[in-house]
């Protein structure tokens, strides 16, 4: 019998009738034994995430003020849901227990995961399946780090032993018990877990879009859906801004060799985008699989004569960085000269200090900062052996009059990455799609 884990996400699952939609996909196929549910998502435009609105309690406890008539509204919310889906629910009993921990002791992510929680619970009642509560089995070690290989093996234990479960995302436990929460989007990465744990044949990612697009659709009028798209390719677009999959979810089935599937909870019958460790053969390959983006970085340029002579000027260069606690994305080099691009919030914490380090430390000749970068990567697998690919791209930039400040291609030959004035950003992915997919 194959196994589908499905997770949904807080858009799916924000009221009564977004679960019965839910209910009705898992229950359409048996296979669906493992569902993964996020807290509720926002209603309307102007609504507020469950999760949101448990923040607001927390800041309310820790400052030491009185925070019931937020947890109220957090159990007439859920109140709502129990109703609407026509199931008995001790919501009260629930939030008393919240309400005394959080009075006690208040604690940023045991009251962030009890929208998780609530809902999956809710959720379970709903479906009749047994309710799994993530704490006991998804482990991080002392540190905050996530413990992948004792999860897998409490993980798959335990959920060998149920034949349909829900399983809360976003958080796990501490070597104490305390919980701990993953960061926002983290509801991903457990559904992954979980897959890997199961050893599922697919991993279902149910959200509001139909799968992954070749464009931001607020950048580029509609852009070519996704079909297929490989693993290494929805990191590279995942880490560069697409937004629809976290991109740490990637790992564990990434390991296990399982497919994930991006659907879209309203509307079904889409086919979504499927994300595989190798394409299958007869699927149509596009040079350009998808183009995604981010602003908000910096350019540190250093130049010095006969810097390639000079063993482990780049490792002294980025290791200052790091003592000061800032990240390169990129570090495309010359003979004499070496920029590294990081993040511009990064930065700024500590500009004068670097700056002053490399100079003290290193003696360059010159040292040159530009800010409002943006970044921009052009990913696919048909890059790799399409020719004249990234003068394609250079061309449609040039056409436009937009200036490339950085150029950097991995060694896997699926991505061009371009680094360009943050105002030129929106221009420079509607040339580029043009002219590429």
């Amino acid at each position: 019998m194959e196994t589908i884990v499905a997770k949904f996400g807080g858009t799916s699952l924000a009221s009564a009738e977004q679960i019965k939609k839910a209910a009705s996909i898992v229950k359409q196929n048996p296979n669906r034994r493992y569902v993964v549910a996020s807290a509720p998502g926002k209603r309307y435009k102007e609504d507020i995430k469950v999760t949101d609105m448990l923040y607001i309690c927390y800041n309310l406890a820790a400052a030491g003020e009185d925070f019931t008539r937020e947890l109220d509204a957090i159990k007439a919310r859920y109140d709502e849901i129990a109703e609407g889906l026509g199931i008995d629910f001790d919501t009260q009993a629930e939030i008393n227990t919240i309400a005394e921990a959080v009075r006690k002791q208040p604690d940023k992510d045991y009251m962030a995961s009890r929208g998780e929680y609530l809902n999956s619970k809710l959720i379970a009642r709903y479906l009749g399946f047994t309710f799994v509560d993530a704490a006991q089995y998804i482990r991080f070690r002392a540190d905050g780090t996530f413990d992948p290989e004792l999860t897998n093996d409490l993980l798959g234990k335990a959920l060998a032993k149920v034949d349909y479960a829900v399983i809360p995302g976003f958080y796990g436990a501490l070597p104490d018990g305390k919980v701990h929460t993953f960061s926002r989007g983290g509801s991903d990465v457990t559904g992954s877990i979980v897959a890997r744990a199961v050893d599922a044949s697919l991993y279902e990612n149910w959200t509001d879009v139909s799968g992954m697009l070749a464009a931001d659709p607020r950048i580029v009028e509609n852009p070519r859906p996704i079909d297929y798209i490989s693993y290494k390719e929805l990191r590279e677009l995942s880490f560069m801004g697409a937004s629809v999959l976290h991109e740490d979810a990637v790992f564990p089935v990434r390991k296990a060799g399982i497919p994930i599937n991006i659907r879209n909870t309203n509307r079904p019958d889409d086919r979504g985008t499927m994300i595989v460790a190798q394409i299958p053969e007869g699927v149509i390959t596009h040079r350009v699989t998808g183009i995604a983006g981010q602003k908000g970085f910096t350019s540190v340029h250093v130049v010095k004569s006969m810097m390639n002579a000079e063993v482990g000027f780049g490792a002294r260069l980025l290791k200052i960085l790091a003592d000061y606690g800032v990240s390169f994305e990129h570090a495309p080099t010359g003979i004499d000269e070496m920029s590294v691009i990081v993040n511009t919030k990064e930065f700024d914490a500590c500009r004068e200090a670097v700056l002053e380090t490399i100079r003290r430390e290193l003696e360059p000749e010159d040292i040159t900062v530009e800010d409002n970068m943006a970044i921009i990567a052009v990913v696919g697998r048909g890059l790799k052996n399409s020719r004249g690919a990234a003068a394609t791209v250079f061309n449609a930039l040039s056409l436009n009059r937009i200036n490339i400040h950085m150029i950097d291609q991995g060694p896997s030959e699926i991505d061009i990455i371009l680094g360009v004035d943050e105002c030129d950003y929106v221009d420079s992915i509607r040339a580029i799609h043009k002219a590429m997919c």
